[in-house]
């Protein structure tokens, strides 16, 4: 005759290995949908530097031009900066 203690641990084990699962699942879901969100801001943020860039180099006034670049290297260089530690931080 089976042990209904035993029986039950049994059970218990197998519902704990299943939730177990269950919750990787989610952390590997998540973390997939946090990268490509970061991606897609990377890219937003990245178009927005190439049009700063263009609307700089499209300026007739020298000092306008050179204030657009720099703000255009600025998110640049802020937005690898920031992907990189959020990707590091989703690791």
């Amino acid at each position: 005759m089976e042990n209904p203690l035993k029986s039950k641990n049994a059970d218990g084990d197998a519902s704990a290995e299943r939730i177990r699962e269950l919750n990787e699942r989610i952390i590997e879901k998540s973390q997939k949908a946090g990268l490509t969100s970061l991606d897609l801001y990377e890219k937003t943020l990245k178009s927005i530097a190439d049009m700063q860039q263009a609307v700089g180099k499209a300026s007739q006034v020298q000092w306008f031009s050179a204030i657009a670049a720099a703000q255009a290297n600025f998110t640049r260089e802020m937005t690898e900066t920031y992907t990189s530690a959020a990707r590091e931080l989703l690791k």
